[in-house]
């Protein structure tokens, strides 16, 4: 599974429900930037923990942890359980 083309996909369709068609890197903040909301924040979650195992009750949730997709894949290669 190409893990970063899975981010990419569900970030480019966040950013389009807010009309927002900027191009964007794998380092380019979304959510303390303000492109994305703490809503959108709901969906990149769900994905980590019941998609790639990521169990947020044990590491402690902060924004910044989702805040580039380089941060959500670190994440996910963080996590012990494969998917």
């Amino acid at each position: 599974m190409d893990y970063r083309a899975v981010v990419r996909q569900l970030v480019e369709k966040l950013l389009a429900r807010r009309n927002d068609k900027k191009g964007f890197s794998d380092a380019d903040s979304l959510f303390l930037s303000g492109r994305l909301q703490s809503v959108d924040a709901v969906e990149v979650v769900i994905l980590l923990e019941e998609e790639w195992g990521v169990d947020f009750a044990k590491i402690g949730f902060e924004m910044n942890l989702i805040d580039n997709v380089d941060a959500i894949l670190a994440l996910r290669q963080h996590s012990e359980v494969p998917k």
